[in-house]
């Protein structure tokens, strides 16, 4: 199963987050209300629901197409093991 690999599974849970920073992010623009006033426990939960979602997204993809949680071009690639260091001009 393509889904169980470790870069997928890095790649899915890093837009899992994403997908919930950022629902978080518009509910409290949207909602015009203050940082105390936010009701959190609904903001909060309507965040956590789209992260769900992106994650069975994500699965639900994992078959179709390139390698990885997306259905774009885009493939899960293993990270360099480190990035070499760019020499300054003098």
């Amino acid at each position: 199963m393509s889904f169980l690999t470790r870069a997928f599974v890095t790649a899915t849970v890093e837009r899992a987050v994403k997908t919930f920073a950022q629902s978080l992010a518009a509910l409290l623009a949207a909602s015009g209300a203050g940082l105390l006033a936010v009701p959190w426990l609904t903001t909060l939960s309507v965040a956590g629901t789209a992260a769900v979602v992106s994650v069975l997204s994500s699965v639900a993809s994992s078959g179709v197409g390139h390698p990885g949680p997306s259905l774009a071009s885009e493939g899960v690639e293993a990270a360099p093991a480190a990035v070499p260091a760019v020499a300054r001009a003098a």
